[in-house]
């Protein structure tokens, strides 16, 4: 689905942003992108889409080079940025626009999930509803392309508590085995049960990714009063029921990824943990 291999970016007469970054994605994955402000997330799936090029290295998209921007690739992708420009149009308009750019768009579905984050008419003027609402719009837009490529930056930045609720509902009921989905989010807790695949990004380049099935074979996440006497774990901080602690899963134990406690792992013991990734 994606090929990246050595791919270096940068914005003119800046340092560069990306530096020797590799990455496959495949389909049948939803995958988090997690990082630090400024490590080049938003800017990986710019780079995906063909709105901005490599300095450097190689990148295929469906089997395309993404800054030729063919319309056989564009039609396969969608993007959902952080924000949106301002659009002066009505849904209804702009559906009937942009809808038969993609050949697989679901009409029933974006009614359907326009229903459901209760977005009352298709009359409304995009550029006169709140953020929230209208990245509600762009959310349910993208998701009735049905294109093999979904792409996703901060989509629940605006969304109160319920639609975040009914975002992960509809994303989960989209993705399948033809889809590969990516979200980039600072809102960890947002995609936990999400996720199936988890991608770390750390001094601009791709730090740690694995799936989560891949994660709790080799990590056991745990949350006690203090550090019981056998336990070694290789990361551990302070939480409001004691300590988080990341062991080694030495004996084939249950325990559900806590990807924030992971994130901070990475950060702090990188080596140690993606050594255990390498047998």
């Amino acid at each position: 689905m994606v090929s990246i291999n050595k791919l270096d970016f940068c914005y003119p007469q800046q340092s560069k942003l990306l530096e020797n970054l590799t990455l496959q994605l495949l389909p049948g994955h939803t995958h988090g992108l997690f990082g630090k402000n400024g490590e080049g997330k938003s800017t990986l799936l710019k780079l995906i889409s063909g709105l901005v090029f490599p300095t450097g290295g190689e990148i295929s998209v469906l089997g395309f080079s993404p800054q030729k921007r063919a319309p056989q690739m564009l039609q396969n992708i969608y993007f959902l940025p952080e924000e949106y420009p301002e659009i002066i149009s009505s849904i209804a308009n702009f559906e009937k626009i942009y809808a038969p750019f993609y050949p697989n768009f679901n009409n029933a579905q974006f009614d359907n999930y326009l229903e459901e984050f209760e977005i009352k008419s298709k009359q409304s003027e995009l550029n006169k509803l709140s953020q929230g609402q209208k990245k509600k719009v762009m959310i349910a837009f993208g998701l009735a392309t049905n294109t093999p490529l979904l792409l996703m930056d901060e989509p629940t930045n605006g969304l109160d508590i319920p639609s975040k609720s009914q975002f992960r509902r509809m994303v989960a009921s989209a993705a399948n085995a033809e889809r590969c989905i990516v979200i980039s989010t600072h809102q960890v807790r947002d995609l936990e049960k999400l996720i199936d695949s988890v991608i770390i990004m750390e001094q601009h380049q791709i730090q740690f990714h694995q799936s989560i099935k891949n994660i709790i074979s080799k990590l056991v996440f745990k949350e006690t009063e203090f550090i019981l006497p056998d336990d070694e774990p290789i990361y551990a901080e302070k939480s409001m029921r004691g300590v988080a602690q990341i062991l080694e899963n030495k004996n084939n134990e249950n325990s559900t990824v806590d990807i924030e406690l992971l994130f901070n792992a990475i950060l702090a013991k990188k080596t140690t943990i993606c050594q255990l990734f390498e047998n």
